[in-house]
């Protein structure tokens, strides 16, 4: 049942990734248009800002797996049922103080956003910070039933509900967009399907799931222990917020709207390449805690991290490599005149951040083993250092530079750093894991030549169809390539063993 479950969650994940890819490829462009590349901006400015109070969750939330896991194995329940209330309470009151920053955000947006925005550009930031502040909210009371699911890896619930919400946005947005409503309509359309998808969570686990939480007693000891756990993913996730939210901030500041309007195209881009990349390393975070609380088995970790590394660079390497050859042309078709930047900018975005993303499952290793605290205080010393590289870096390059202090962190943090500290300080045997990831880089550089190759003779200047036709030829050579040379029996049967299944039932048909 559990295996089923990861295989569903593994499949909704990319099934929602491809809704949110598909949906942003015909329905951003519309977006954009309908928006105007002020109010784009505008629009990110306000996302970036808001998105540094998920910092007030600290980290707790990817703790409950881990104490759950030990609970579990241990078989007490009543423990678990402390657990929960712990967790509700400490959410529900960390929800309470997102409204108070909140409004203290609103009241001084003028000091916050500096001399970049108009009056009319201030009134409407005003409102938009509202929304986005209640939907934060409602997001940390979800975050609860969120990790409830995945702790009892119910992932097929949980994805499906993510995927509903992923086809209903567009749907519900874009006909406000036509009525002229703009940025405002997207936030509160994205506002009700949080709250929606917080009533379908919070129903499963309660009468599915059969969950149940206690709040006589708030164990001191267990929270002192959990802070101690979460402190470092807390740091994490403010070199997290530095990376990725503090760019569009300097640039709102030192130039203005649309270069964050050029930024904010490039990193929604490099936004999908993200968040394909967790699609398969998060339905294995409770195997992984399962494993460290059993026997830590550093090889079975190992071969683990290994395997879910080449599933994550099969995808994520037909993305990068397709995105360095048609990304110029995709982009000035897509988003249209005045973001030709933006491929620049999505080069040193994606390029650097491949390395940490095939290795995304490292960090819950750590996050198992309670080995997170260097990682969080090293990334924070690079994540600082980035924002000293990115003013004058703006200052000589404008928006591309705004990127380069990005690159240069996730350089020498996620890449140079962190495969030392796997391999001397956690005791995975990273030289197997890049002998096992040689060959697919090998053919990825291959098949950027040919890409290259193909798109000098057939493609058409300027013509959408054209650039289609030539990307999907490319994604052809890059599934025979690799398919024939990269991957594994394993591998393949990932593939086979479904489409046998499938051609079974219609056979009985």
């Amino acid at each position: 049942m559990k295996f089923n479950q990861l295989k569903a969650g593994a499949i909704l994940s990319y099934a929602t990734q491809g809704v949110h890819i598909l949906t942003g490829l015909l329905y951003t462009p519309v977006m954009l248009r309908l928006l105007g590349q002020s109010e784009y901006g505008l629009y990110q400015l306000v996302y970036s800002v808001v998105s540094y109070l998920s910092l007030l969750s600290l980290g707790f939330g990817a703790s409950y797996v881990r104490f759950f896991s030990r609970y579990k194995v241990k078989d007490e329940n009543e423990e678990i049922e402390k657990l929960n209330g712990m967790f509700m309470t400490i959410f529900s009151v960390i929800a309470v103080i997102c409204i108070l920053c909140g409004g203290i955000m609103i009241k001084n947006a003028t000091s916050i956003f500096g001399s970049g925005l108009t009056e009319t550009e201030l009134y409407k930031a005003r409102i938009l910070l509202a929304i986005m502040i209640f939907n934060m909210a409602v997001t940390f009371i979800n975050s609860v039933f969120s990790s409830i699911m995945t702790a009892h890896e119910k992932f097929f619930f949980q994805r499906l509900v993510k995927l509903l919400r992923e086809i209903f946005n567009p749907f519900l947005t874009l006909p406000l967009l036509f009525m002229g409503y703009g940025s405002i309509a997207m936030v509160a359309i994205t506002t009700i399907l949080t709250v929606a998808g917080l009533v379908a969570d919070g129903f499963f686990c309660i009468k599915k799931l059969k969950v149940r939480f206690r709040f006589s007693s708030f164990e001191l000891s267990v929270f002192k222990e959990m802070w101690g756990f979460t402190f470092f993913i807390f740091l994490g996730m403010i070199v997290d917020q530095l990376n990725w939210s503090v760019d569009k901030f300097l640039l709102g500041r030192m130039i203005g709207t649309s270069a964050v309007a050029v930024y904010g195209v490039a990193a929604q881009l490099n936004t999908l390449y993200i968040t394909l990349s967790a699609a398969v390393s998060a339905v294995f975070i409770p195997r992984v805690n399962f494993i460290v609380a059993k026997n830590d088995d550093n090889n079975l970790l190992t071969d683990l991290f290994i395997k879910v590394g080449r599933i994550q660079f099969l995808v994520l390497g037909l993305v990068v490599t397709g995105f360095i050859i048609f990304g110029r042309e995709f982009i000035a078709l897509w988003a249209g005149k005045g973001y030709g930047e933006a491929y620049l900018i999505g080069l040193f975005l994606m390029i650097p951040a491949t390395v940490p993303l095939v290795q995304n499952l490292g960090i819950e290793i750590q996050r198992a083993k309670n080995m997170h605290k260097a990682r969080a205080l090293v990334y924070l010393l690079v994540a600082i250092g980035n924002i000293f590289v990115s003013i004058p870096c703006i200052k000589k390059w404008g928006t591309s530079g705004a990127a380069i202090g990005t690159a240069i962190s996730l350089t020498v943090g996620n890449i140079l750093f962190m495969n030392w500290y796997y391999y001397k300080r956690m005791n995975l045997d990273m030289f197997l894991f890049w002998k096992k990831l040689m060959r697919l880089l090998s053919l990825s550089a291959i098949c950027v030549g040919l890409g290259e190759i193909t798109k000098t003779f057939l493609l058409i200047p300027e013509s959408l169809g054209s650039l289609i036709a030539v990307i999907l030829l490319y994604c052809v050579i890059y599934a025979v390539l690799i398919w024939l040379f990269g991957m594994n029996i394993s591998e393949k049967n990932l593939v086979l063993k479904p489409l046998e299944k499938l051609r079974n039932k219609l056979c009985k048909k």
